[in-house]
């Protein structure tokens, strides 16, 4: 399930990885070292990243569960509230 709207390369990153550069391309613009034209693509980058990374977030949040031991002391898994 990839979003069109990423380039491939980033599609099929980890989360893991998304993040790790990420986490590089904020240090280079904090540096204030870098281009203008370089921050930009940097930036347009790490929006996309940003967006990969919410969205391997929000798929993982989908699948844990949580175990719920009922009044019956019956075991059931019920979605997990993280919010």
């Amino acid at each position: 399930m990839n979003d069109p709207a990423l380039p491939e390369d980033i599609a099929a990153m980890s989360f893991e990885d998304a993040l790790a550069e990420l986490e590089g391309i904020v240090r280079r613009l904090e540096g204030g070292q870098v281009k203008l034209d370089d921050a930009i693509q940097s930036y347009e980058r790490g929006a996309q990243l940003k967006r990969h990374c919410e969205k391997k977030l929000n798929e993982a949040q989908q699948r844990v569960d949580r175990i719920v031991v009922g009044p019956d002391g019956g075991v059931t898994v019920a979605p997990a509230k993280l919010d």
